[in-house]
């Protein structure tokens, strides 16, 4: 095949060995489009003889300036994104509009908030731009993404970073929604039971200073919210009782309303940032001989699939759409251009785990 003994087959011997130009083949590969059905066929299976795979794919994509690859960003564990149903149907979201712009898609996981040895897999990344995934506020991983000057879109939270494309929701407006609603019902002793407020691995009681100074926009405003609509009907603030869990697990959500009826056994009704914990608020309520909602109203916030199934009044949110819009936002961004905010609807889902407050002696 024209290459000396033990030597690595290449393009260009493969070029000498057809007695074609190594532009030629070099097209077979790059741009087939301009070669005929015969020659790629000849030019591929003198390659398959010579064992010569192909151009080098890294290379290609370095002398192009492009890796035609998105890379979603997120301040946690690889495995909790692929458990999570409200991160799966957000990834679902950007994987989807990923294929249709013929992009691949790649996860880089930071590892647990405080974990910064992972840096490095964020400024090394072989990607054209990141999609932020709901990153507290000051993380290190996300100024190290922003400062590569990559196209990037910030997704929930941090709600404020500068000078980057930002699609979320109106937090506190949809837990004031929530909130109005079970006013309506008569409840005003109630508990909230919210994920991680901070980076440092904490499970209890937070108090209004800690979620008001919260590392994370997301929960900090659905408090506020839930906050704001009491207050609009003249309960302080101080009335609402907050548990937080660093984990958003069912079984998180099952210790979260033990800890909150343990401390305010009259409590009429849990708000819980989360669906996952709901469910687990749920099982809680069961274990205790607490008939829902005749005892005590369990909320979430998602709607992820299984919150239909267990009949769960939560906020919507569309998960899978929010996803697809990050990556299209990512794909239509251009130089020059001013950064993009997308404030994506919500809905208040009632079924069967919210009624009236019971009466109380």
């Amino acid at each position: 095949m024209g290459t000396s003994h033990g030597s690595k087959p290449t393009l260009t011997s493969i070029a000498r060995s057809l007695d074609l130009s190594i532009a030629t083949v070099s097209n077979v590969y790059n741009h087939p489009e301009r070669v005929s059905e015969g020659l790629q066929q000849r030019v591929l299976e003198a390659a398959r003889k010579a064992g010569y795979p192909g151009p080098d794919a890294v290379a290609r994509q370095f002398r192009r300036g492009k890796s035609d690859t998105l890379g979603v960003l997120f301040t946690d564990e690889l495995s909790f994104a692929l458990r999570d149903p409200a991160s799966v149907s957000f990834l679902s979201g950007v994987a989807s509009a990923c294929e249709e712009a013929g992009l691949n898609l790649i996860l880089v996981p930071a590892g647990p908030p405080l974990q910064t040895n992972r840096i490095s897999s964020v400024s090394n990344a072989i990607v054209d731009g990141f999609i932020i995934y709901s990153v507290p506020d000051d993380d290190p991983h996300l100024q190290t993404a922003l400062n590569r000057n990559l196209p990037s879109v910030v997704v929930d939270e941090p709600d404020s970073a500068p000078d980057t494309d930002w699609v979320g929701l109106d937090d506190q407006a949809a837990t004031f929604e929530l909130a109005a609603h079970l006013l309506a019902q008569g409840h005003r002793r109630i508990g909230v039971v919210t994920t991680r407020l901070g980076v440092s691995r904490y499970n209890g009681p937070a108090t209004e200073e800690r979620w008001l100074r919260a590392r994370y926009a997301v929960q900090r405003n659905r408090i506020l919210g839930l906050v704001n609509a009491l207050a609009a009907s003249g309960i302080p603030a101080d009335e609402l009782v907050v548990e937080e869990r660093f984990d958003n697990s069912v079984e998180a959500g099952t210790a979260g309303l033990h800890a909150l009826l343990d401390r305010r056994p009259d409590l009429t009704a849990i708000c819980c940032l989360g669906d996952v914990l709901a469910i687990g608020a749920l099982e809680g309520a069961r274990q205790r001989g607490l008939s829902v909602p005749d005892d005590l109203t369990i909320t979430g916030y998602d709607d992820v699939p299984e919150a239909s199934r267990v009949g769960l009044t939560t906020i919507r949110q569309p998960l899978i759409e929010k996803g697809k819009i990050a990556g299209q936002m990512f794909l239509t961004r251009e130089q020059g251009m001013p950064p993009r905010r997308r404030v994506l609807p919500t809905s208040l889902e009632v079924r069967r785990t919210s009624g009236p407050a019971p009466l109380q002696g």
